[in-house]
């Protein structure tokens, strides 16, 4: 009788942690910033329709980088959570909070337990109204919750690129400050990213229950002070 092949726990753990990292480092990046009026989003991608950044709820925003079709699956069942929450209980009682722990759980059972972890980082957004502040979770592929209060990048180069948005971070800055500091820090020194290889979205306080709104074509060229794409 031949004995199984045996490999340590530990072993396992960290394959499919550096599996993971290579997978979520070949896709572009992603920047959450908190500004004045709200939390600004901005993520390299040129794609029209292939969105990373999505509403989940009236005031609660969801992004996420690496393999598309792993993060959408997740956005789908934020939305189907939220509702269902807000219909059998009330809209107030949806939370980023506890909407990061459901995603949180899902991915560390998936981690520990499947064999091929999920490639993606996912960022949960909400807007602070009456005084709460706004709350950024950024959720690992391992299921680890990373609770932020600046900002947050999620995807390849991530330490080269906070290592920029740090340095440039200023309170209460404006979303225009925000939107370059953050496309700066996304580009790095080498190049350029223009209207048109971006997705920029934002949650805004304002009158509206719903806070989340697209920031596309004219007025984000005109944010980033650069000619509209033809």
């Amino acid at each position: 009788m031949t004995m199984p092949f045996y490999v340590a726990p530990e072993q396992v753990m960290k394959d499919r942690a550096d599996y993971a990292r290579k997978g979520i480092a070949r896709g572009r990046a992603l920047v959450a910033a908190v500004f004045a009026e709200g939390i600004l989003v901005t993520a390299e991608n040129p794609s029209r329709s292939l969105h990373k950044i999505n509403e989940i709820y009236d005031r609660i925003a969801f992004a996420g980088v690496g393999r598309y079709n792993e993060f959408d699956q997740l956005r789908v069942a934020g939305v189907r959570h939220a509702d269902t929450k807000g219909f059998a209980y009330s809209r107030e009682d949806v939370d980023a909070r506890s909407l990061a722990n459901v995603y949180a759980q899902y991915l560390g059972q998936v981690f520990t337990h499947e064999m091929k972890p999920l490639e993606i980082e996912i960022l949960v957004a909400e807007l602070g109204v009456d005084g709460a502040p706004d709350q950024l979770y950024h959720i690992l592929y391992d299921g680890t919750v990373v609770d932020e209060e600046r900002f947050t990048v999620l995807g390849g180069e991530a330490e080269a690129i906070a290592g920029r948005m740090d340095s440039s971070w200023a309170e209460g800055w404006t979303v225009t400050e925000a939107l370059r500091a953050a496309v700066s820090a996304l580009a790095g020194p080498d190049r350029t990213l223009g209207a048109d290889e971006l997705e920029v979205a934002a949650l805004a306080r304002g009158d509206a229950r719903r806070a989340f709104r697209r920031i596309e074509d004219g007025e984000l060229a005109e944010l980033l002070g650069v000619p509209p794409p033809t």
